[in-house]
């Protein structure tokens, strides 16, 4: 594998020269590899594509403020550059040398959660400071809404509304969704009691990876503060990596009543509209089927 000439010159700037590129699983967004530089080190490398702005900043904040919370390890970022009309965006990171999960991992990742799931102050509003991403899609970040009115206005509604401009659901879809909205002041209500937490933002078993010794770390995120059940219903959508990392979380941290009734569904819809808008049809019958669960449930 050979890098584009503009972003070798850049990690060289950064860091130090190149000696070795080996391509790594993933890319499916980005063009990924693991560099091997002159002083010994290795580290993860993306970048774009095409030439023009890229979001690479948002996502290193993002791992930076991860870090800073703790409670599960992240890369440290090393250099990023969202590029421009005539360069490419890169994001390098500390490598991470993939390990065998053991027993206890799932419990560890649970417990880690909790921990940087910790309330934040009271006081402290939805969102983010930027605008950022969810894959490639643009996930917008207002401030000054309380937390169901952000998951309808800034999480729910957007992508719904892309969907439905692409012609995936009915006009009865569209009555259940507003239902729904309608219902989501008291549907949501727990997230008082638990108050916000500063959120991975885009928790799938794949952006959970494996070091030595089995320590779960956190990688590509789409942080933004919000109820910390968004987090774990998102986890579980696809299947969770390992057994045990819910008894983990909940031994540390106990979930509001009903999370599992009312409030997962809910927070698994942002997810799977995502899904719909970037994939297509295939994710329609599953979100249409927990659509109208959740709505059930209330």
């Amino acid at each position: 594998m050979t890098l584009p000439p503009s972003i070798q010159a850049a990690v060289t700037r950064t860091l130090s020269p190149v000696e070795g590129v080996e391509r790594v699983g993933g890319g499916c967004i980005d063009p990924a590899c693991r560099i091997q530089l002159a002083h010994g080190e290795n580290a993860f490398l993306k970048w774009s594509r095409e030439r023009g702005p890229r979001g690479f900043g948002v996502e290193a904040r993002g791992l930076e403020a991860l870090a800073g919370r703790g409670g599960i390890p992240v890369p440290r970022v090393l250099g990023w550059d969202d590029g421009s009309a005539d360069t490419r965006g890169w994001l390098l990171l500390e490598w991470i040398d993939p390990g065998d999960a053991h027993a206890s991992t799932g419990g560890t990742l649970g417990e880690g959660l909790a921990t940087l799931h910790r309330p934040l102050p009271s006081g402290t509003e939805p969102g983010w400071e930027e605008d950022g991403w969810i894959a490639t899609l643009p996930q917008a970040n207002p401030q000054g809404m309380d937390w169901p009115r952000f998951w309808a206005e800034a999480r729910l509604l957007p992508q719904w509304e892309a969907a439905q401009n692409a012609g995936y659901f009915s006009p009865d879809d569209q009555d259940r969704m507003e239902a729904l909205l309608a219902h989501l002041p008291l549907a949501l209500a727990a997230w008082e009691a638990d108050g916000l937490a500063l959120l991975h933002g885009d928790l799938w078993s794949g952006n959970v990876l494996v070091g030595i010794g089995g320590e779960p770390h956190l990688v590509d995120p789409a942080v933004y503060r919000g109820h910390r059940e968004v987090d774990l219903a998102m986890l579980e959508l696809f299947g969770a990596p390992w057994s045990g990392w819910r008894e983990g979380y909940e031994a540390a941290a106990p979930l509001q009543p009903d999370y599992d009734r009312v409030r997962r569904g809910i927070y698994q819809l942002y997810p799977l509209l995502v899904h719909v808008n970037l994939f297509g049809g295939g994710y329609v019958a599953r979100t249409r089927a927990t659509l109208e669960q959740a709505l059930a449930q209330l």
